[in-house]
C-alpha cells in the first residue's frame, strides 16, 4: 500500500488499489496478523477515492455500487457462516461480535468513500453509506438468523427465571442490535416481545397451578408479588421499557386473575380468615396486587363486605338476646354496649379501608354497615338507639363519665354512624325530644358540645336537618339572658318581689317538640309569678303570645313533716296537687280533680307518684298500688327520709310510638315538597323518572317507600297539583 496512485485513473485501476485497503481492514477485523492503518494510509486512500470522483468522467456510481458489494461480499462469505454454525448462546456471541465489527467496518469504509456521502448521496437522493451499511447486515445477517437468535434469547431468559446465572449484559447487547437493525416484521415490539410474552405466559401459568396446590394464599401472593419484582428487574437490565406494562398484565392474568377465586375463596387461608385474623399485611399485600387489575378487588372487597356484615349482625343480635333477657326482669336495651361496639367495629374497618386504599372497599363498608345499622334491636330501632347514647352523653349524671375530648370525639364517630342510618328525619326528632328535655330541665352537660355536635350534623344532613335543634340551642341562650331581664324588671317595681324563685323558659314554637297545654288551676302564689312575666312580656313585646306548658315545669316545695323538715322536687303538677293539703286534711279523686283542673291520666300518674311510689307523701285509701276514682288521699305528716332534699319523678311516659307517628305525618308532606319541586322545574315527566328523582332528593332523610309516593302522587293529583297526560297516564304534568 505504498504505490502511489495516478491523478486520473481508470476504474479497474483505481478500484484494485482501493480493494487492497478494504482487504487490508477485512484481515483486521478477523483478528489476522496485520497491522493497523495509518494515516498516509487512510489519506492515500481518500485521495484516489476523491480522485475517481473529480476526474473528468466521475467513477461515483461504480463506487457507490462497489462500496455496497463489498460490504455484502464479506457478510455473506465470511460472517453468516460464522453466526450460522453456533446455537443457543454462542450465537449470541458471535452475533453481538460481528456486529461490534460491522460497525466499525461501515464506519471505516464511510471515512474512505466519505466523498460520495458529501455530494453523490445527496444530489442523488440515495441513502447514505451508514444506511446501506446497516441494511446490508439487517437484510444478509440479521433476516437470516433473526428466528435462531430469538429463540436463543428466549431460552436464557427462561433460565433467568429458573434462577439459573446468564450473561444479563449479552442479552442486553442482542436485544440493542434488534432494536437497530429489525424491520417492520422482524422488530421488537412485533416479532421478540410478542413470542416473549407468550412463553412467559406460559411459564407462569404452569408456576400458578402448581403455587396454588402447594402454598397457602399469604404464601401464593408473596410468591406472585416476588415474580412481579423479578420481572421488573429484568426490564431494567436488559429489556426495553415497553415491555414491563406487557409483562405486568401477563403475570397479573396467569398468577392472580386465573386463580383469583381459587386464592382468596380458601376456607383455610382466604380473605375471610385473614380478615377474621386481623392479618393486616397479607390483607395490603393481596390489594397491593390486584388493585391494578380491572375489577380486581371486587372478589376482595365483596368479602370484605361479607364479613363486616357478619361482625355487624353478630353484635345486633347478641343485643337483641341480651336485651330479650333483660326484658324478662324489667330492663331494656343497652344501647351504650352496642353502639360503643358498632363505633369500635368502625373504626377497626376504617384502618382496614385506609390500607387499601381503594374506593371499592369504601363502599363495601358502606354496604355492610347499612344493612346492621337499620336493624331494630328488641323493637327499638337504630336511630332512637343513636339519639338515646348521646343523650346520655351530653346529659348531667349520665353512666359516661367522660371528658370534653372524649366526648368530642365520641360524637365525632357517632355522627360517623348516622350515615349509614336510613331513617335520619326519625334520629332527628328523638334527638331534638331527648334536646329538649336536656336543655329545659337543666341536664346538658355543656352548650359548647351542644353546639358542636349540631354543627357536625349539620355537615353530614345540611342546614335544614338542623336548623330546629340550632333554634333550640339559640332559645336557650337568649332565655338566660331574658330572665335576668325579668329579675331586673322585678327589682325596679314598686311592687313587692313574689315569696318564691321564679324562672321562665320563653321557647319559639316552631323550633321545639309540641307539648300538650293543660289549663290547670294553679296555687295563688304561682298565679302571682305567671302575672308578673305576662306583664314583663307584654312591656316587651306587645305582637308575641304566650301559650304556658305547665307540664314541663318544675318546683322546689318545703315539706314540713313530724321529723324533720323535707325540700322536695317535682313537677309543676305535683305541685298543684300536693298545695291543695294545705287548705284540706283530707281530699278525694274527683275534689283534687276538680280543684287541680288535672285531666285523669296526667292526675292518676302525679297520685301514684305521691301516694304509691317510693315516696309516699300523701297517705291513700284504701292502700292498695294503683289510683281509682273512689280513692280518697290525705297529707302524711311521718313521712321522712335520709336526705333533706329529694327528688319525686313522675313515671316516664312512653314516647316511642308518638314520635314515629309524627315522622311518618311529617314524610307524606316531606314527599308532597318534593314532588311539586321537581315537577315544578321540570313540568313534564314520566312517573319512573319522577318516582327515582323523588327517591334521589329524599335519600339523605329518609328511605322512602315507592307506594307512599305513589299515594302522595294520586293525592296531589286530586289537589290539581299534578294531572296525566291525556294521551300516556305514566306522564305526569306540573298544573299548580
Amino acid at each position: 500500500m505504498t504505490e502511489i496512485t495516478p491523478t486520473t485513473a481508470e476504474f479497474e485501476a483505481g478500484w484494485n488499489y482501493i480493494q487492497k485497503g478494504i482487504t487490508k481492514l477485512k484481515k483486521i477485523l478477523e483478528g489476522l496478523p496485520d497491522p493497523q492503518f495509518n494515516s498516509e494510509e487512510h489519506m492515500t486512500l481518500y485521495t484516489t477515492i476523491y480522485n475517481m470522483c473529480t476526474q473528468k468522467n466521475p467513477l461515483t456510481k461504480q463506487l457507490y455500487d462497489k462500496y455496497k458489494k463489498a460490504i455484502e461480499e464479506y457478510l455473506a462469505e465470511t460472517v453468516l457462516p460464522s453466526i450460522k454454525e453456533t446455537y443457543d448462546e454462542f450465537i449470541l456471541r458471535e452475533l453481538v461480535k460481528r456486529w461490534e465489527n460491522h460497525k466499525v467496518m461501515v464506519k471505516w469504509m464511510s471515512r474512505f468513500f466519505t466523498y460520495l456521502d458529501r455530494y453523490f448521496t445527496v444530489t442523488n437522493k440515495l441513502p447514505s453509506l451508514h444506511q446501506v451499511g446497516m441494511t446490508c447486515f439487517q437484510q444478509l445477517i440479521y433476516q437470516e438468523v433473526h428466528s435462531s437468535v430469538k429463540d436463543a434469547v428466549i431460552g436464557l431468559i427462561a433460565q433467568d427465571r429458573k434462577g439459573k446465572q446468564i450473561d444479563r449484559g449479552l442479552l442486553k447487547k442482542v436485544l440493542d442490535i434488534l432494536v437497530a437493525v429489525g424491520t417492520e416484521e422482524t422488530d421488537y415490539a412485533n416479532d421478540f416481545e410478542t413470542d416473549m410474552i407468550k412463553d412467559t405466559a406460559a411459564y407462569y401459568s404452569r408456576k400458578g397451578s402448581k403455587w396454588v396446590l402447594k402454598y397457602s394464599c399469604p404464601e401464593y401472593i408473596l410468591k406472585a408479588e416476588e415474580s412481579l419484582k423479578r420481572e421488573r428487574e429484568r426490564v431494567i437490565h436488559y429489556l426495553y421499557d415497553i415491555s414491563e406494562p406487557k409483562l405486568v398484565e401477563t403475570l397479573e392474568t396467569e398468577l392472580l386473575v386465573g386463580h383469583a377465586n381459587q386464592l382468596l375463596e380458601n376456607e383455610q387461608s382466604g380473605c375471610r380468615t385473614l380478615f377474621r385474623d386481623e392479618k393486616v399485611d397479607d390483607i395490603t399485600r393481596i390489594c397491593r396486587l390486584y388493585h391494578k387489575i380491572p375489577q380486581g378487588l371486587e372478589l376482595v372487597s365483596s368479602t370484605f363486605r361479607q364479613h363486616v356484615t357478619d361482625d355487624g349482625l353478630a353484635i345486633v343480635n347478641q343485643a337483641t338476646e341480651t336485651a330479650n333477657n333483660k326484658a324478662e326482669n324489667g330492663a331494656g336495651v343497652d344501647e351504650q354496649v352496642l353502639i360503643r361496639k358498632m363505633i369500635e367495629l368502625h373504626d377497626k374497618y376504617m384502618m382496614y379501608v385506609g390500607f387499601m386504599n381503594h374506593t371499592s372497599f369504601h363502599k363495601s363498608l358502606k354496604e355492610a354497615f347499612e344493612v346492621f345499622c337499620n336493624k331494630n334491636v328488641a323493637d327499638i330501632s337504630s336511630a332512637e338507639l343513636l339519639a338515646t347514647f348521646c343523650d346520655n352523653i351530653l346529659r348531667k349524671g349520665g353512666n359516661q363519665k367522660l371528658s370534653d375530648e372524649a366526648i368530642e370525639d365520641t360524637l365525632e364517630k357517632v355522627v360517623k354512624l348516622l350515615q349509614f342510618v336510613h331513617d335520619k328525619d326519625l334520629f332527628a326528632e328523638f334527638y331534638r325530644k331527648k334536646l329538649a328535655r336536656r336543655l329545659l330541665f337543666d341536664k346538658s352537660c355543656s352548650d359548647e358540645l351542644e353546639r358542636s355536635v349540631l354543627t357536625k350534623m349539620k355537615q353530614l344532613c345540611g342546614g335544614q336537618f338542623t336548623s330546629k335543634m340550632e333554634g333550640m340551642v339559640l332559645d336557650f341562650t337568649l332565655a338566660r339572658e331574658n330572665q335576668a331581664h325579668f329579675q331586673e324588671y322585678l327589682s325596679n317595681q314598686s311592687v313587692e318581689n313574689p315569696m318564691t324563685d321564679f324562672n321562665v323558659t320563653v321557647l319559639t314554637t316552631g323550633y321545639w317538640p309540641s307539648y300538650k297545654t293543660s289549663d290547670i288551676n294553679l296555687p295563688a302564689e304561682m298565679v302571682r309569678c305567671v302575672e308578673d312575666f305576662k306583664e314583663y312580656y307584654h312591656s316587651k313585646s306587645q305582637k308575641r303570645r304566650l301559650h304556658w306548658i305547665y307540664s314541663l315545669g318544675h318546683c322546689n316545695i318545703l315539706g314540713k313533716f313530724d321529723s324533720k323538715p323535707i325540700e322536695l322536687l317535682m313537677s309543676t303538677f305535683q305541685a298543684v296537687v300536693l298545695l291543695l293539703f294545705n287548705n284540706s286534711d283530707r281530699l278525694s279523686y274527683s275534689e283534687i280533680k276538680d280543684q287541680s283542673n288535672l285531666g285523669d291520666d296526667d292526675l292518676v300518674r302525679v297520685l301514684f307518684t305521691l301516694s304509691c311510689a317510693k315516696y309516699k307523701i300523701l297517705n291513700k285509701e284504701p292502700s292498695t298500688k294503683s289510683i281509682s276514682p273512689t280513692d280518697s288521699f290525705n297529707f302524711n305528716p311521718k313521712f321522712t327520709d335520709k336526705m333533706r332534699r329529694i327528688k319525686i319523678p313522675l313515671p316516664p311516659t312512653q314516647e316511642r310510638k308518638k314520635v314515629v307517628e309524627d315522622v311518618d305525618n311529617g314524610r307524606r308532606y316531606l314527599v308532597d315538597a318534593s314532588v311539586v319541586r321537581i315537577m315544578k322545574g321540570r313540568k313534564i315527566l314520566s312517573h319512573q323518572e319522577l318516582i327515582t328523582e323523588c327517591v334521589d332528593q329524599l335519600k339523605n332523610l329518609f328511605k322512602p317507600d315507592i307506594k307512599l309516593i305513589k299515594k302522595r302522587i294520586d293525592d296531589l293529583i286530586n289537589r290539581d297539583y299534578l294531572e296525566r297526560d291525556q294521551k300516556n297516564p305514566n306522564t305526569y304534568r306540573y298544573v299548580a
